[in-house]
C-alpha cells in the first residue's frame, strides 16, 4: 500500500475495468466507470495534490511486484473532531484474502501514531456483509446504524453503518497486534511507540 503516482493510472483502470460490477453494487464513484486514461491520471494527480497538502490520503493496494492494482483505501478527513475515516474496495478477484482487514488494521495505527487522531470511524453499506465484517474482526463497536442518511449506488436512500475504534481502545482491540511498517515521504521508516 502505497501514495498512488500518476504513472499507475494505466494499471488503476485496468482494476476498475476488471471489477466495474462488482463496484457498482456497493461504491456509488464506480457508476460512472470505466473513465478514459487521462481521467484517472487527472484522478490521481488530485489524489496525490490532497496527500501532499495533508488534507486527504488516498492509498493503492498492490501487488508485491506493483505490476497491479489489488484495490483502494484512504484515510479521509470527512468527519467532524479529531477523527480520520477509513474507506477501502478490493478487486473482484481479490476479494476474500484478508486485503481490507489487512489494510484498515494498519491504517487505523497509522492514524492513531502518526495523525494523532482520537477516533477512527470506517462506513457501510448495512447490506454489504463483508464489509461490515471488517471492523468488527478488528474490534471496532458499531456505534450507530443511520437511517436512509447516505446514497445508494442507485441514487436510492440507504442505511449506513457507522463503526468506531476510540484511541484508548486501540490496546484491547486486534489492531494493536497488527505489524505495520510505514515510511515518511523520503522513504524513512516511522516508528510506533
Amino acid at each position: 500500500m502505497r501514495c498512488w503516482h500518476p504513472t499507475d493510472a494505466e494499471i488503476l483502470l485496468h482494476a476498475v475495468t476488471q471489477s466495474v460490477d462488482h463496484l457498482r453494487e456497493w461504491m456509488p464513484w464506480a457508476i460512472s466507470e470505466p473513465t478514459t486514461l487521462e481521467e484517472k491520471i487527472d484522478l490521481i494527480r488530485h489524489w496525490r495534490a490532497d496527500f501532499d497538502r495533508d488534507s486527504d490520503y488516498t492509498y493503492g493496494i498492490f501487488s508485491m511486484d506493483e505490476e497491479e492494482v489489488w484495490g483502494g483505501t484512504g484515510l479521509h478527513r470527512r468527519l467532524t473532531g479529531n477523527a480520520l475515516e477509513i474507506g477501502y474496495w478490493i478487486r473482484a478477484d481479490q476479494i476474500n484474502r484478508g486485503l481490507a482487514t489487512e489494510i484498515s488494521a494498519a491504517l487505523t495505527k497509522v492514524a492513531f501514531a502518526v495523525n494523532k487522531v482520537d477516533r477512527v470511524e470506517i462506513h457501510c453499506d448495512p447490506a454489504n456483509v463483508r464489509s461490515a465484517a471488517i471492523p468488527r474482526k478488528l474490534g471496532f463497536a458499531q456505534e450507530a446504524l443511520l437511517r436512509r442518511r447516505a446514497q445508494g449506488t442507485d441514487g436510492s436512500a440507504i442505511d449506513m453503518m457507522i463503526w468506531t475504534l476510540f484511541l484508548d481502545r486501540l490496546e484491547d482491540s486486534p489492531v494493536a497486534k497488527s505489524q505495520v511498517r510505514a515510511f515518511d515521504v523520503l522513504g524513512c521508516e516511522i516508528h510506533f511507540s
